[in-house]
């Protein structure tokens, strides 16, 4: 016998759980892409995606994953022979430097491990040895989806700034982004990467760059025709917006996914994410006072407000996702990029989540520990209503 008939909750972090309404936007016949209502519907996309990432800059809508939303910012501004320095607090900022690797970019990185933060000391420190400038881009991640670490962007800006250094500072939210708050203009962001999938409540495909003057005029030779972001942020017709057929369906759903962000009002959605996330975490600390679970990241300060990131030993993470999915119809998050993986899991917390789903879902691994009789501490659910109730 199954408790998991009926409907599902997806709790990895991205793709994310879709509206309803969502849904209902993207149910409808291919539309007219030469002229219409699909044209007004896009560029009224623009103001809002930068009111979202906080920036006057300018953005460009690639039809691709967060993975192409990297390609193109690297290759908008660098050239061959280029240095970057890669800010690793997980594998995703490392797999970002190899990217640019590939693409003939010399790669500097420093590895801060996957449990804490960036030091901006020992950023500082790197870019001042380096007086012949040579570096000409800082890549961090602002949240990084494996580990859940989070670093603190307007923090790495000083840091540059006080190394007197003129390198560029590139921030990947696409873990982040309407979830974390994130100010691109006010923290110094040159270049900011994220994807529709995750805090923009989205199906999978189309990811955005925004990039302000700067970074504009660093036009390497490393652009190609399809990866290039002027004609696609000033478009003179409709087909440069995307360098050909629009990805239409996906813009009715981002379309409807901004309108409730915006409707919702941008603080009240980063105050959701916060208090739902320190909910799971008053789990955690009780599961935690005894037995193996440990949350990944011991300081709530650096910690996203979009995914958790546990430990639990292997093979315990594989068998506590594979009871919580197969017996209650709660999937969580992989152990990706970690090792062993199956040591691990993670559980999204973002975009179209409330409380009474994040109770269920702790609700489920309480259950799933005392089912696998894996040794916890007592009092989860307790501790996490409580931060419900008084919040």
């Amino acid at each position: 016998m199954s408790l998991s008939n009926g409907r599902a909750y997806l709790a990895i972090p991205g793709p994310s759980v879709m509206p309803d309404a969502v849904l209902r936007a993207m149910h409808r016949a291919s539309p007219n892409i030469y002229e219409g209502e699909l044209h007004d519907l896009t560029r009224s996309l623009i103001p809002d995606l930068q009111a979202v990432a906080m920036t006057k800059s300018k953005v460009a809508i690639y039809i691709g994953n967060g993975h192409a939303a990297w390609e193109a910012a690297l290759a908008n501004t660098l050239s061959r022979g280029d240095t970057v320095l890669v800010l690793a607090t997980g594998p995703f900022c490392i797999g970002w430097g190899e990217m640019a690797a590939q693409m003939g970019v010399h790669v500097e990185t420093l590895d801060f491990g996957v449990n804490a933060p960036v030091d901006p000391a020992r950023v500082r420190a790197h870019l001042a040895a380096d007086t012949a400038h040579r570096i000409k881009a800082v890549l961090a991640v602002h949240v990084d989806t494996s580990t859940s670490v989070k670093n603190d962007i307007a923090a790495l800006r000083a840091a540059i700034d006080a190394a007197r250094h003129p390198a560029m500072l590139f921030a990947d939210c696409i873990a982040s982004l309407g979830c974390d708050r994130f100010e691109m203009d006010a923290w110094g962001v040159d270049v900011m990467v994220a994807g529709c999938q995750k805090g923009l409540m989205t199906p999978a495909g189309i990811s955005f760059v925004w990039f302000n003057a700067k970074a504009d005029a660093a036009r390497g030779d490393c652009v190609t025709r399809y990866w290039d972001w002027r004609p696609r942020a000033a478009p003179e017709l409709f087909h440069q917006y995307f360098n050909g057929t629009a990805p239409t369906h996906h813009l009715y759903g981002l379309r409807a996914a901004l309108d409730i962000m915006l409707a919702e009002g941008l603080d009240n959605v980063f105050a959701r994410h916060a208090t739902l996330a320190r909910t799971i975490w008053a789990a955690f600390d009780c599961w935690s006072a005894d037995g193996p679970l440990h949350l990944n990241v011991a300081d709530s300060a650096h910690r996203s407000h979009a995914v958790t990131s546990a430990g639990i030993g292997a093979p315990l993470g594989d068998k506590l996702r594979h009871w919580c999915e197969h017996r209650c119809g709660l999937t969580l998050g992989i152990g990706l990029g970690r090792v062993p993986a199956d040591g691990y899991f993670r559980i999204g917390h973002m975009g179209h989540v409330n409380a009474h789903m994040i109770m269920g879902a702790l609700g489920t691994i309480d259950a799933g520990l005392k089912a696998l009789d894996i040794p916890h501490g007592r009092g989860a659910l307790e501790a996490a209503s409580s931060v419900i109730a008084t919040a």
